[in-house]
């Protein structure tokens, strides 16, 4: 369990800010201090974006479980997609528009369904 940790999605954020470039997003921030810590905030908008793991956040794409302490990982990933849950819906209650990306959507090129939503969720 102390052996798996979490290495950051630095890769899937690099992408993210790619987009934002090549489409002349402006008005983005990193580390913006908001309840769940999205990963992107575009302020003018209240947009929360967040590159949710697929492992971590338990998305289907993977058919990867461990086989030591399952049972604890089975909880984390639950209670993690619980909190995905209850962070989405406060910061809409807040006013906040909230885009969650899965890391395989990003890694894996299919960026054109992802430009279209933040373009449309920016103009």
């Amino acid at each position: 369990m102390r052996a798996v940790k979490s290495r950051g999605n630095e890769s899937t954020e690099i992408l993210l800010i790619k987009i934002f470039k090549e489409n002349k997003i402006t008005g983005w921030r990193r580390n913006y201090k908001l309840i769940g810590k999205p990963d992107f905030v575009i302020i003018k908008q209240k947009i929360a974006i967040f590159a949710d793991g697929c492992f971590w956040h338990g998305h289907g794409c993977r058919n990867y479980q461990p086989r030591e302490n399952s049972d604890y990982w089975n909880k984390k990933i639950s209670r993690n997609k619980e909190r995905d849950k209850f962070i989405t819906e406060k910061l809409t209650e807040s006013g906040w528009k909230v885009i969650r990306f899965w890391e395989c959507e990003i890694k894996k090129g299919n960026i054109n369904r992802l430009k279209e939503l933040l373009i449309s969720s920016v103009i």
